[in-house]
């Protein structure tokens, strides 16, 4: 019996170091395709410059994912889920739902411009009408949990009386993610036409205040906002202190 025991573990252990050997090797063709996609796009990241920068062969590729567009979709789907496990990290107390919200915000915008190659990839796929994102049966799981993520903080605000009761998670979504997007997406030929450098510490640290102040300002409750007009900080004084930390030339060209 023992000797039965030996021969019938044997072939478990083996099949266990292929398994974990081709799961590094999808992994490792993922994490290529996703810096060559986010280079040359989706018409410029050509199978072999990604079989190449894995150190594959151009025959796992199709092994593993079926075609280019499969593995295209399948890092598109990993660019959304680690952003998804990022926020569902976050230690968030909806019952304090003005500082949650924040914490979103913060969140938000502090990813898009840490990771952009996420936006980069984005920006690829909306120029392809987002054809290849569509096929996915995952994306729309990843939506869905940052959706809900907000549509609870916004009902224990509303339920303090802190918030509106009429707000849509799906808009207040929509309205912070379009805010971080948007500035780190268009942030090099916005610094050219404005004339403000918007990757400085500065200028990122004004967006954020504005965008948290222009979101609390939407969610709040009506009779809140009635009773108190004072903005949660001097806007005039953090403009000017933000201009003075420019060059001359931006600083007569924003004003």
């Amino acid at each position: 019996m023992a000797e039965s025991r030996s021969t019938s573990t044997k072939p478990q252990r083996r099949t266990g170091v292929r398994e974990a050997a081709a799961q590094a090797t999808r992994d490792s063709i993922l994490k290529a395709a996703t810096k060559v996609f986010a280079k040359y796009g989706y018409d410029g990241g050509s199978v072999e410059k990604i079989s190449k920068a894995a150190k594959s062969y151009d025959r796992m590729i199709y092994y593993y994912f079926g075609s280019k567009e499969g593995l295209f979709i399948a890092v598109l789907e990993g660019i959304y889920q680690r952003m998804d496990d990022a926020e569902a990290a976050i230690a968030l107390d909806a019952s304090r739902p003005v500082e949650a919200l924040t914490e979103v915000i913060r969140f938000v915008l502090g990813y898009y411009r840490k990771n952009p190659e996420f936006v980069t990839l984005l920006n690829t796929e909306n120029l392809h009408k987002g054809r290849h994102i569509s096929k996915s049966l995952r994306a729309r799981e990843y939506s869905s949990r940052a959706v809900a993520i907000i549509a609870e903080i916004l009902a224990s605000g509303a339920a303090q009386g802190l918030f509106r009761k009429d707000l849509i998670a799906r808009d207040i979504y929509l309205l912070i993610a379009s805010t971080g997007y948007f500035y780190t997406s268009n942030r090099h030929t916005l610094t050219a036409f404005l004339g403000e450098p918007l990757e400085s510490a500065e200028a990122i640290t004004h967006w954020e205040n504005f965008v948290i102040e222009t979101v609390l300002r939407t969610v709040r409750a009506d009779d809140i906002q009635e009773q108190d007009n004072t903005p949660p900080h001097d806007q005039d004084q953090d403009q000017t202190k933000w201009q003075k930390s420019q060059p001359a030339a931006s600083r007569a060209k924003s004003s």
